[in-house]
């Protein structure tokens, strides 16, 4: 009898990582998770060990990464919040790197995000390329994944537009509307970084779905698969940002952030290369038009609480 492979992944309980952890179990995979939030309760029970995070702690970090042949890494932050800012997050990641060095991993899969670049302005897009960076001059074997916008049940982005289309008669759209994305299945994203982590060339890989919409099509789109009519409405990204914050203290959340908004307008979340992914967001909508948007899906809740 062989022994299973041990896989690590950061973030087993968190949105897109259970979904790689779902792949990396039913493949009979022996499977850690470090976290955050190592005594929230464990969906996996006893088929997924759970280490903590330890950055501070590196040779604790270490020990928790030995005999693991491959590292999935989803861990990054959406926004800065109270101590936890992005350079932080930058430094807790390449903790993490040389923590897999020193350990021994054989490869590392890390989530990216599309078109990052060390000179953005926006700190997260900056952040993905400086670790894009680490991950290049490390030792380790490596297939890095970039990502636009992850659909799926209890998503962020497209989730939480549904639940403002079922709540509210008006949705103000920033500026034009016309800038474009390119949202990817979560189950997609999952198949990516699994069939990934099984190979031994270092790749780059985007990985986007097969439709790409402006804006405002995209919100149109969720609506009349909700059957909903809403008035859109196009008003300044300023005032857009504003009428945001009226509604954050009704969710207990941060919306969207002016990073985020500019990130969206500036053509970030499209990519120039073919489709990874096969699933389209009208058909995922068809099948789910019942829950989609159902219930908000806050990021504090699921990240700082």
């Amino acid at each position: 009898m062989t022994t299973p492979e041990v896989n690590v992944i950061t973030g087993a309980f968190s949105y897109t990582g259970k979904y790689i952890t779902r792949r990396l179990l039913s493949m009979g995979k022996e499977v850690r998770t470090l976290t955050g939030h190592p005594n929230n309760p464990n969906p996996f029970g006893d088929a997924v060990r759970v280490f903590p995070f330890d950055f501070d702690r590196p040779r604790e970090l270490v020990k928790s990464l030995q005999g693991a042949t491959t590292l999935y890494n989803t861990y990054w932050i959406r926004f800065a919040h109270g101590s936890m800012t992005f350079d932080k997050a930058v430094e807790n990641t390449k903790t993490l790197i040389q923590a897999a060095e020193e350990a021994g991993v054989r490869r590392i899969v890390h989530v990216s995000i599309t078109n990052p670049a060390e000179t953005s302005r926006l700190p997260y897009f900056r952040g993905k390329a400086m670790l894009e960076q680490a991950i290049l001059s490390s030792t380790l074997s490596y297939a890095i994944i970039r990502p636009t916008v992850i659909f799926g049940n209890e998503d962020i982005l497209i989730n939480n537009i549904a639940w403002l289309l079922r709540h509210f008669p008006v949705f103000p759209i920033f500026g034009s509307g016309q800038y474009r994305l390119q949202p990817l299945y979560v189950e997609d994203m999952a198949d990516i970084v699994v069939n990934a982590g099984q190979h031994d060339d270092n790749e780059i890989i985007d990985a986007v779905g097969p439709d790409i919409f402006t804006f405002e099509e995209l919100v149109r789109l969720i609506a009349q698969k909700l059957h909903r009519r809403v008035m859109i409405t196009h008003v300044r990204p300023d005032i857009a940002f504003f009428l945001a914050k009226l509604i954050e203290p009704l969710v207990g959340d941060v919306l969207i952030t002016r990073d985020e908004v500019s990130g969206l307008m500036t053509d970030l979340l499209v990519s120039q290369k073919p489709p990874t992914g096969h699933t389209r967001l009208s058909n995922w909508l068809d099948e789910h038009a019942d829950s989609a948007g159902k219930h908000y899906a806050s990021e504090l809740k699921r990240h700082y609480r």
